[in-house]
């Protein structure tokens, strides 16, 4: 194979399938993620309603009191928004913490694959000519960073406890409790990042018994628990894409109710 690709220029091969169509989709749909995610975070507003709590500003550690659509302050982990805060710099508590899940998301295994394949060329596909670039130096720069992944995968597992908080969260509202679509929206949400999370190839490992080879160590060293989170790995593509989208959809449901655009069916009546 990889004397087959050096034939080959950029985008070459003797493919006849519609083998750019997946890599396309992944440039288009991670574009569109994060163009919104940035333009989502930097707004600082409306990422709070009846009792929901966009996914992309939590948790609370600042708030800043008199914005539309923000939390009360009795949200936040640390309270008024503080007075060191650059002024370059809109006081959106999401800038404090999307870096977190980000990170995360950034050095999965099955992104890098596609992001590589799909902004990179590098290589596009199986068997097409990959971007030319010179020989391979072994881990440096990016693929060292990649690395963090094993340690952003317990920051990931924190996040899954405090989403799940406000997931629960979403179903009182002044001490009421109750339910509405966003609550509906809002408890989707951890489960699909949970299997998204728990079917990661670095959970998969510690799970595992932190074992690299399960041939050497015998069948019988495989636990329950190893094969279960397995099937969320085999499925890792799907939940991944899944969970990326409901996170988005996630912030702007619980934006466009804040911003008055449409309403939320609930048992509360507000």
């Amino acid at each position: 194979m990889e004397h087959t690709l050096r034939r080959f220029n950029f985008l070459q091969g003797h493919r006849t399938d519609f083998w750019w169509v997946e890599p396309a989709m992944v440039l288009v749909g991670l574009s569109l993620f994060i163009v919104y995610a940035t333009w989502a975070a930097f707004q600082g507003n409306h990422y709070y309603t009846v009792s929901y709590l966009s996914p992309f500003y939590s948790p609370l550690i600042y708030v800043k009191t008199g914005v539309a659509g923000s939390a009360p302050l009795w949200h936040s982990l640390l309270g008024a928004w503080p007075s060191w805060w650059p002024d370059f710099l809109p006081a959106s508590p999401a800038l404090l913490i999307l870096i977190f899940p980000g990170l995360f998301r950034f050095t999965c295994y099955y992104y890098r694959g596609a992001y590589y394949k799909a902004f990179a060329g590098s290589p596009p596909a199986c068997a097409v000519g990959a971007v030319p670039q010179k020989k391979y130096q072994g881990e440096t720069l990016l693929l060292l960073f990649q690395n963090l992944h094993r340690y952003a995968l317990y920051m990931a597992l924190l996040y899954l406890l405090i989403l799940g908080a406000d997931a629960i969260a979403s179903f009182v509202y002044e001490s009421q409790i109750g339910f509405g679509i966003g609550s509906i929206v809002l408890l989707i949400n951890p489960i699909l990042l949970g299997l998204y999370t728990l079917g990661c190839h670095s959970f998969r490992h510690l799970v595992g018994g932190r074992k690299d080879c399960f041939s050497c160590a015998g069948a019988g060293s495989i636990n329950g628990v190893y094969r279960k989170v397995s099937w969320m790995n085999r499925n890792h593509k799907l939940f991944a894409w899944l969970s990326l989208f409901w996170v988005g959809f996630s912030d702007l449901y619980v934006r466009l109710v804040s911003m008055g655009i449409i309403n939320d069916w609930n048992t509360w009546g507000v």
